[in-house]
């Protein structure tokens, strides 16, 4: 490829980029909360339905009032509530509302207060803010006024993305420049990728709400972080396996252009293939039903492609615009030849593994089936009050409601059903185990009654699972088109969604990582091995993981979500680092043998798959700057699983058991005779 050829390549990746930025705008998807069921769960179907009803277009926050100091409301604070929730009332625009309800003990009061039930992200976090000024002004000092519900923990959700995304962004970058600097000594060199690298962030955010926004996607603030740490973590792992290889041929090429056209010929296919394994791995998300994981994988997919085309595209012509002085003070020189692969640190590693494969295979397997036990006693499943990392005012304001109310109260049950059946519908509601209260809560014109129930469980708890699951079945029997929704209705249905997600999507994602190995390596054997290990090591991550959030952080459990996302992220990732390596080692034992073949790939791209199993782990990490405790969650998970991957699988498992299988791990690939000659001899 010639130098102006190339430079035509990266003046039309700048001018798509700049277009595309321009014409996309805004992406409003970061502004959004998540959507954790789809359109056709019946919870979702219920609040469609709802808008059929009287006051459909209205749902309800709750003022909740207490004395700071925890002891019983008096006439006078009880006074200043009602004062409060006028106040509140006004500032929703609601003339008149209902009576607030003191508790049974009069030490907590509530007030339903009914806002548009069509807010949503920012507009319903800057109503919600509204609504908690105006119930504070001149409000007693005693009194602790707070607002929750269904529509304050979405606009709590909205508020906490507000700037998060940047900080993700700064807080990345930061991060991959540091790391950038360490591993390559240079106060200059890392400007180039990190900028090729930003700009393909910014463009993939575009890309990804026009796909969104076209295919009608739920994009939201967790998605979009999400695929920003992917474009960085994955785009610097890209660049450093080409920069790694233009330096390695620095040292045998006496021009650099040459020595970059060489890199980029020899590195370019395997950043080609790891880049396809992901970006197919993330596009068997669309299979999910879950809102917000079809959304990631359209939204991440784009992203990795922008990625890829960056790196291959606008980065060479930088790189060789600078030539090699941007590696100053360290400038390679020629004639290093590999003395570097040939008497370092990883060739020695490597070396002693190969010459101890068995029974270092045996302890680094038996290692990660160990940490896959983690799994046995880590707890699934996140209620509404528990998705924040720092507990914010609907939270709070919820745990004093729940502490004083009979536990479905703030969050009434919502059952539908035909209004000829309304006096059958009551009936097997009121029978059903579980059930405090039933009362009728209007009839829409289409003959429909709607029914609120209040049930006698702890929010999206098991027993109230439970409730729901008899309620359910209890309505359908005397109306089989009865429907139940509701925030537990909910819930039960989001885990319902994330576990049929899993038992979908999770097979998906192997089956096109193993194809792809099939079709790269064009052997039998190694892509089974390749991938039963990361399988291994991802549920052993899953394991160390999950015991860490809940035993070290103290999070109540692990996300509905957390399990595929991990899973999708440490297979498809790591298998990034296993195509790095092994084509490499393919390329070597066609020279030198499967032994001495494998034992030079890993001194060869030792030191890359270091540096980026370390930055795409610190990069994951910074996932949790954002609110949410599944994305702190998947953050930790997914960087310890590729700090397992990068310094034992790869370094260690794969050699040794390269090394144990010799020359058939190729086949039916044909290995050159002289080297199978020499791999025979060696082992």
């Amino acid at each position: 490829m010639t130098a102006r050829f190339s430079w035509a390549i990266t003046v039309l990746i700048a001018v798509a980029a700049g277009a595309l930025m321009a014409l996309a705008g805004e992406n409003t998807g970061a502004d959004q909360s998540p959507v954790p069921v789809p359109a056709s769960a019946e919870s979702a179907r219920v609040a469609a339905l709802i808008k059929e009803f009287p006051a459909g277009d209205k749902a309800p926050v709750i003022l909740v009032a207490s004395r700071i100091d925890g002891a019983p409301l008096s006439p006078a604070d009880l006074g200043a509530i009602d004062e409060a929730r006028q106040r509140v009332l006004t500032s929703a625009g609601t003339p008149a509302g209902a009576p607030s309800i003191t508790s049974e003990d009069g030490a907590v009061a509530l007030a339903p207060v009914p806002i548009a039930a069509d807010l949503s992200g920012f507009d319903l976090a800057d109503t919600v803010k509204a609504l908690r000024t105006a119930a504070n002004v001149d409000a007693p000092r005693n009194l602790r006024l707070q607002i929750t519900g269904g529509p304050a923990f979405g606009a709590d959700i909205a508020d906490s993305f507000s700037g998060a995304n940047f900080t993700l962004l700064t807080v990345t970058a930061a991060v991959v420049a540091l790391l950038l600097i360490l591993t390559y000594r240079s106060p200059i060199l890392w400007l180039v990728p990190l900028t090729v690298i930003a700009v393909a962030d910014q463009t993939a955010a575009a890309l990804g709400g026009v796909v969104t926004g076209l295919t009608g996607l739920a994009a939201d603030g967790s998605t979009t972080g999400i695929t920003s740490v992917l474009v960085f973590g994955a785009g610097t792992n890209y660049a450093l396996l080409l920069i790694s290889r233009y330096r390695e041929e620095l040292a045998n090429t006496p021009y650099h252009r040459d020595a970059l056209r060489t890199a980029v010929r020899n590195a370019g296919p395997a950043i080609l293939a790891s880049n396809a394994t992901v970006v197919l791995a993330l596009l068997t998300l669309l299979l999910a039903v879950v809102p917000s994981t079809r959304s990631l994988g359209a939204q991440a997919a784009c992203g990795l492609l922008v990625a890829a085309v960056f790196v291959l595209g606008a980065l060479p012509p930088l790189l060789a615009l600078f030539g090699p002085r941007l590696f100053w003070p360290f400038i390679p020189r020629r004639g290093g030849g590999h003395s570097a692969e040939e008497h370092g640190a990883w060739y020695r590693v490597a070396t002693w593994v190969s010459s101890h494969a068995g029974r270092v295979a045996v302890v680094a397997l038996t290692t990660l089936a160990v940490l896959c036990a983690g799994l046995l006693g880590t707890p699934v499943g996140l209620s509404q009050t528990d998705q924040f990392r720092v507990k914010a005012e609907s939270v709070t304001a919820y745990d004093t409601l729940a502490a004083h109310f009979p536990s479905g109260l703030t969050s009434p049950t919502t059952v539908i059903g035909r209004t000829d059946r309304a006096g059958e519908v009551q009936r097997a509601i009121d029978a059903t185990p579980g059930v405090v209260s039933a009362t009728e809560g209007g009839r829409s014109d289409g003959g429909l009654t709607q029914f609120s129930v209040v049930i006698d469980a702890p929010p999206a708890s098991g027993a109230a699972f439970d409730v729901i699951d008899a309620l359910r079945g209890s309505v359908r029997a005397v109306d089989a088109d009865a429907l139940v929704g509701g925030a537990d209705a909910q819930a039960l249905d989001a885990r319902n969604a994330a576990q049929r997600d899993q038992r979908v999507v999770i097979p998906a994602i192997l089956a096109v990582v193993l194809l792809v190995l099939f079709v790269l390596l064009r052997a039998a054997l190694a892509p089974l091995i390749l991938v039963g290990v990361t399988v291994l090591s991802a549920l052993a991550a899953l394991g160390l993981g999950g015991w860490t959030s809940v035993h070290v952080f103290g999070f109540p459990a692990l996300d509905n979500t957390t399990p595929l996302f991990a899973i999708l992220f440490l297979v498809a990732l790591g298998v990034d680092y296993t195509i790095f390596l092994v084509t490499r080692a393919r390329e070597e034992t066609h020279r030198h043998g499967t032994r001495e073949g494998i034992v030079r790939a890993v001194s060869a791209t030792g030191g890359v798959i270091t540096s980026a199993g370390i930055v795409l782990a610190a990069v994951f990490a910074v996932l949790g700057v954002l609110p949410l405790i599944v994305l702190t969650q998947i953050g930790i998970i997914v960087g310890l699983g590729i700090l397992l991957d990068t310094f034992l699988v790869r370094t260690v498992i794969i050699p040794a058991l390269f090394t144990l299988i010799g020359p058939r791990i190729w086949w039916p690939a044909r290995v050159d005779p002289a080297a199978l000659l020499a791999s025979t001899k060696g082992t």
